[in-house]
């Protein structure tokens, strides 16, 4: 059902930047809506890696991005910002105070500011080039994100890449699979020093085998269902790993979709803005979390919950024109009135 809508600030992106800015937003009595192409929010944290432990968000030693969502949103509970999920902004226009949005689905949406969080865009894994690789897709031997880790039980797996969701992958997975072969091209990982030492020794103890320096060839099986994953190294050597199940990471492939089209400066599928303020080349259009570049930018949630906070202050005058924002600590000053 399509729908007409009014308000503050529309976010495009549910993930926990953009969720963690309605919150933000509704401090400053800002009203909020979330707009976001997936049917459930959460972004990546939902629809890739649920069960993923994240170790660096304050006061959590360790949290899973899905339990990360459901604090989140337990958060903005109080402030009740409208959801439109499953639909995708694909029209711009007016200017700030005056912006409105349509979406896939025939939505129109009016604004006064829009905050853009879609962390990578329309995202989608880099797939290996190997022949057949969708049969073996099809059928569950080739997936390139783990949502459970008992989808693995006993199973023999081999990951794929060099980076973090290799190596935490490859770690979190012992115990539960029936073996662990970590295939890169070079001895050394990309991942974070500490987690990429904790892999080297559980080689060490046996837990489970890094394969380098190698790189997937081929893959082996009936019918789409997966039997072996053959290697080959920099001087053509071969060898066969049996398998179950392949877990390929050679991260995310970023389209910004329609979102291009606006006239944003942009860099490299990132759009650029001034750190101060977290606003586009566009007045009145901000951008935080992974989709926002600027000189000193961190990938990290965290930083994307600061630039939420950032845009949150600087949309305030756009929605009330010359009227002062007296800054509170959130100990002295609660929940607005109007959340409780």
């Amino acid at each position: 059902m399509t729908q007409m809508l009014e308000t503050d600030v529309a976010i495009v992106g549910a993930g926990p930047v953009g969720l963690f800015a309605a919150f933000e937003c509704g401090m400053l009595k800002l009203r909020s809506l979330l707009i976001d192409a997936l049917t459930e929010p959460g972004g990546q944290c939902t629809a890739l890696y649920p069960e993923k432990p994240i170790y660096d968000i304050p006061a959590h030693p360790a949290i899973s991005a899905g339990g990360l969502i459901t604090q989140l949103e337990q958060q903005i509970a109080p402030f009740a910002p409208p959801r439109l999920l499953g639909r995708r902004v694909e029209r711009l226009s007016g200017e700030a105070g005056d912006f409105t949005l349509g979406t896939d689905g025939g939505d129109t949406i009016r604004a006064k500011a829009i905050v853009l969080a879609a962390g990578a865009g329309a995202f989608g894994p880099n797939r290996p080039p190997l022949e057949r690789v969708a049969e073996y897709e099809a059928a569950g031997g080739v997936q390139y994100y783990v949502r459970r880790r008992e989808d693995f039980r006993d199973r023999r797996v081999v990951i794929a890449g060099g980076g973090d969701s290799a190596v935490d992958w490859a770690l979190a997975l012992r115990g539960v699979a029936a073996s662990i072969s970590v295939v890169h091209r070079r001895a050394r990982f990309r991942a974070a020093p500490e987690t990429a030492a904790q892999l080297a020794e559980a080689a060490g103890r046996g837990e489970l085998e890094l394969v380098v320096p190698y790189q997937l060839h081929a893959l082996h099986g009936e019918g789409g269902v997966l039997e072996a994953v053959e290697l080959a190294d920099l001087d053509g050597a071969r060898r066969v790993l049996p398998a179950d199940r392949l877990l390929a990471f050679f991260g995310l492939s970023m389209d910004l979709g329609p979102i291009a089209a606006w006239g944003l400066a942009s860099e490299k599928h990132h759009i650029t803005v001034d750190p101060a303020t977290c606003e586009t080349s566009t007045r009145g259009v901000f951008a935080i979390g992974d989709v926002a570049s600027y000189a000193g930018k961190l990938k990290l949630i965290l930083q994307g919950f600061s630039e939420a906070a950032v845009a949150a202050h600087a949309i305030h005058p756009i929605v009330y024109p010359g009227q002062a924002l007296h800054f509170e600590y959130s100990t002295t000053s609660g929940l607005p009135r109007s959340a409780q």
